[in-house]
């Protein structure tokens, strides 16, 4: 990893994906930690310095709404952008993910691997996707 390297957690249970989008995100120049529960990509958020969260809603142990409602209620983390992933894309999913502090909610059934690295660039750009 190069110095300097921007730190991305990808909280995502489905391990191809996390798999593959972690192969992707580290081939595009970004250190990334991942997490396979919602427990571990609290304790991850809260133990490592980070640059932007992927977190996915539907996860074991803790879902993706109560992780990012944590992170938002912790001095230490509040200001980490959160995308949310999901392939739930109902409008009260994504309302609700903007209430509590997403930056963006990204449909992943909809989503290649390219666009998710353009929409992390955004977001590490400017704060925005």
């Amino acid at each position: 990893m190069p110095d300097g390297a921007r730190r991305v957690l990808l909280a995502e249970d489905d391990r191809f994906l996390r798999r593959a989008a972690e192969a992707r995100l580290r081939r595009h120049g970004l250190e990334v930690l991942t997490a396979a529960d919602g427990e571990e990509a609290l304790r991850v958020a809260r133990t490592e310095p980070l640059d932007l969260v992927l977190l996915d809603v539907v996860m074991p142990k803790l879902e993706g709404f109560e992780v990012l409602k944590a992170l938002k209620q912790d001095d230490a983390t509040a200001r980490i952008p959160v995308i949310v992933l999901s392939n739930l894309g109902q409008e009260r999913d994504v309302t609700q993910a903007m209430a509590l502090g997403a930056i963006a909610f990204l449909v992943k059934a909809h989503l290649s691997l390219q666009d998710l690295v353009d929409r992390v660039d955004a977001a590490l750009a400017t704060g925005r996707t």
